[in-house]
Protein backbone atom coordinates (compact mmCIF):
# COMPACT_ATOMS: atom_id res chain seq x y z
CA UNK A 1 0.00 0.00 0.00
CA UNK A 2 1.70 3.22 -0.51
CA UNK A 3 2.25 6.04 1.24
CA UNK A 4 0.38 9.06 1.08
CA UNK A 5 3.73 10.81 0.62
CA UNK A 6 4.66 8.22 -2.45
CA UNK A 7 1.33 9.05 -3.40
CA UNK A 8 1.80 12.93 -3.44
CA UNK A 9 5.47 12.37 -5.23
CA UNK A 10 3.65 10.37 -8.29
CA UNK A 11 0.66 13.12 -8.18
CA UNK A 12 3.57 15.46 -8.91
CA UNK A 13 5.54 13.49 -11.47
CA UNK A 14 2.46 13.26 -13.66
CA UNK A 15 2.68 17.13 -14.06
CA UNK A 16 6.03 17.28 -15.38
CA UNK A 17 5.70 18.15 -19.16
CA UNK A 18 7.14 15.91 -21.80
CA UNK A 19 10.78 17.02 -22.89
CA UNK A 20 11.30 18.55 -19.09
CA UNK A 21 13.07 16.95 -16.29
CA UNK A 22 13.04 17.90 -12.56
CA UNK A 23 16.01 17.20 -10.03
CA UNK A 24 15.09 14.72 -6.92
CA UNK A 25 15.03 18.05 -4.86
CA UNK A 26 13.34 20.23 -7.21
CA UNK A 27 10.24 18.00 -6.73
CA UNK A 28 10.72 17.60 -3.35
CA UNK A 29 10.43 21.44 -2.57
CA UNK A 30 7.46 21.22 -5.11
CA UNK A 31 5.53 19.24 -2.90
CA UNK A 32 6.46 21.03 0.11
CA UNK A 33 9.12 18.61 1.67
CA UNK A 34 12.43 20.53 0.94
CA UNK A 35 14.30 18.25 2.41
CA UNK A 36 12.88 15.11 1.27
CA UNK A 37 15.37 14.65 -2.30
CA UNK A 38 16.22 11.06 -1.32
CA UNK A 39 12.37 10.42 -0.02
CA UNK A 40 11.50 11.66 -3.51
CA UNK A 41 13.79 8.95 -4.94
CA UNK A 42 12.53 6.31 -3.09
CA UNK A 43 9.08 6.74 -4.00
CA UNK A 44 10.38 7.05 -7.83
CA UNK A 45 11.57 3.62 -7.38
CA UNK A 46 8.22 2.53 -6.06
CA UNK A 47 6.24 3.96 -8.80
CA UNK A 48 3.98 0.96 -10.22
CA UNK A 49 3.48 2.54 -13.21
CA UNK A 50 6.67 3.80 -14.46
CA UNK A 51 5.81 4.74 -18.20
CA UNK A 52 2.38 6.28 -17.35
CA UNK A 53 4.07 7.97 -14.74
CA UNK A 54 7.00 9.47 -15.93
CA UNK A 55 9.88 9.08 -13.47
CA UNK A 56 12.35 8.90 -15.96
CA UNK A 57 11.83 13.16 -16.17
CA UNK A 58 13.72 13.36 -12.59
CA UNK A 59 17.09 13.46 -12.15
CA UNK A 60 19.98 14.27 -9.90
CA UNK A 61 20.87 17.46 -8.99
CA UNK A 62 24.18 16.83 -10.87
CA UNK A 63 22.86 16.27 -14.25
CA UNK A 64 23.24 12.80 -13.62
CA UNK A 65 20.24 10.27 -14.39
CA UNK A 66 20.21 8.79 -11.22
CA UNK A 67 18.49 5.74 -10.70
CA UNK A 68 15.98 3.81 -12.18
CA UNK A 69 13.80 0.66 -11.44
CA UNK A 70 12.15 -0.44 -14.10
CA UNK A 71 12.89 -3.09 -16.71
CA UNK A 72 15.90 -1.80 -18.76
CA UNK A 73 16.86 0.54 -15.75
CA UNK A 74 19.13 3.23 -16.56
CA UNK A 75 19.96 2.78 -20.07
CA UNK A 76 16.11 2.58 -20.71
CA UNK A 77 15.76 6.34 -18.72
CA UNK A 78 18.34 7.56 -20.64
CA UNK A 79 16.70 6.05 -24.11
CA UNK A 80 13.71 7.63 -22.79
CA UNK A 81 14.70 11.02 -22.50
CA UNK A 82 16.41 11.33 -25.19
CA UNK A 83 13.59 10.40 -26.98
CA UNK A 84 12.11 13.35 -25.17
CA UNK A 85 15.19 15.85 -26.67
CA UNK A 86 17.12 15.25 -23.11
CA UNK A 87 20.56 14.28 -23.30
CA UNK A 88 22.11 13.69 -20.06
CA UNK A 89 25.84 12.13 -18.86
CA UNK A 90 25.35 8.59 -19.80
CA UNK A 91 27.36 7.51 -16.38
CA UNK A 92 25.81 7.01 -12.79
Amino acid sequence: MPSNFEKKVWAAIDKIPEGSVLTYKELANKIGHPNSARAVANACGKNPFPIKTPCHRVIRSDGKPGGYSAPGGINKKIRLLKKEGINLQDKN
